[in-house]
């Protein structure tokens, strides 16, 4: 079964597969021009991959959860995934923060996307751990 998580972000989608249900390894990130651009490049690689499940990072907590629980619905909603895709959401708190003191020293330019997917990897991995 092959798995991906997403991280959405405003300008940036941290993208991470797992082909063996055991090794994540974070992809390039999909910048983000608009959501309809962002939505097709996402289905593209989940499409160039056939993935099983898409896992998908919700925020919890914080005074914009609902809101940007509403964005990520849409967006998810802009997909137009096929029925065989099943969509899963994860907690991802602090995901980003987890992936910036990993990535500490090693990233000068931090908009490159890498935290973004490194912190898909942690969503993923944490989605795996759980063992749904």
């Amino acid at each position: 079964m092959k798995l991906s998580a997403i991280d959405i972000g405003l300008k940036r989608i941290g993208v991470a597969l797992c082909l063996d249900g055991a090794t994540v390894l974070p992809q390039s990130a999909i910048l983000r021009h608009n959501r309809n651009q962002a939505a097709r490049d996402v289905r593209q690689f989940l499409e160039e991959w056939q993935v099983d499940i898409l896992v998908v990072g919700l925020p919890r907590g914080g005074s914009s959860e609902a809101e940007m629980e509403r964005r990520i619905h849409h967006f998810v909603g802009l997909l137009e995934l096929p029925q065989s895709v099943q969509i899963v959401y994860q907690d991802e708190a602090d995901s980003s923060v987890e992936a910036k003191e990993q990535m500490r020293g090693a990233v000068r330019q931090k908009r490159d996307g890498r935290i973004d997917s490194l912190a898909a990897k942690i969503i993923l991995e944490r989605w795996i751990e759980k063992g749904n």
